[in-house]
């Protein structure tokens, strides 16, 4: 039978396989105005503050995967962490449309990785930091990997960090009950 800490993790782990999917799916199908040829785009903040600050809508999805996947490796260890990264890959390839099948097993395998590699140090110096700048550098690299790879343009990149690093922010709040509850 599995344990709390377990439990938490299996759940993390599915959440974290959740979110490819789902990203894959809103890119091409969830936003106020779809590219042709192109992703589905959301605003990231309202055009009052931003002047219009838009992100392919998967960005919502992809934020949180970061978080997930630390929790993962807290719970149930670097193996399971590193599967993990290796199964939402291929799961990106088989699920993303087939014009952003490389982009996104690449932005998706490099990012999460590369979120690993920082984490994995800074998490003894203390959990909520070690999420938010594990997260900041994964999601940077998934940005710039991911639109040069698909579209051949950054134009989105600042829209796609900023959604990208809001729902990071929203989850930290979560992150640190979950910390203050003994289970980090």
């Amino acid at each position: 039978m599995l344990n709390t800490k377990n439990k938490l993790g299996v759940l993390a782990l599915l959440g974290f396989i959740a979110t490819i999917p789902l990203a894959n799916w809103m890119i091409g199908n969830v936003g106020t105005f779809c590219v042709p040829d192109g992703p589905c785009i959301i605003p990231i903040i309202p055009d009052w503050i931003s002047g219009g600050l838009v992100a392919p809508s998967g960005v919502v999805m992809v934020g949180l995967a970061f978080v997930l996947r630390d929790i993962i490796q807290r719970e149930l260890g670097v193996i399971f962490a590193l599967v993990a990264i290796f199964i939402g890959a291929g799961l990106s390839g088989f699920i993303a449309p087939p014009a952003l099948v490389v982009a996104s097993m690449v932005a998706f395998t490099v990012s999460e990785l590369a979120d690993f590699a920082v984490y994995t140090p800074l998490q003894k110096r203390g959990f909520i930091r070690a999420v938010f700048v594990s997260s900041i550098v994964g999601l940077t690299l998934d940005s710039v990997i991911f639109l040069s790879l698909a579209f051949g343009s950054l134009a989105y990149v600042e829209g796609q960090i900023i959604g990208k690093l809001l729902m990071v922010l929203i989850a930290i709040p979560f992150v640190k009950i979950y910390r203050d509850r003994g289970s980090a």
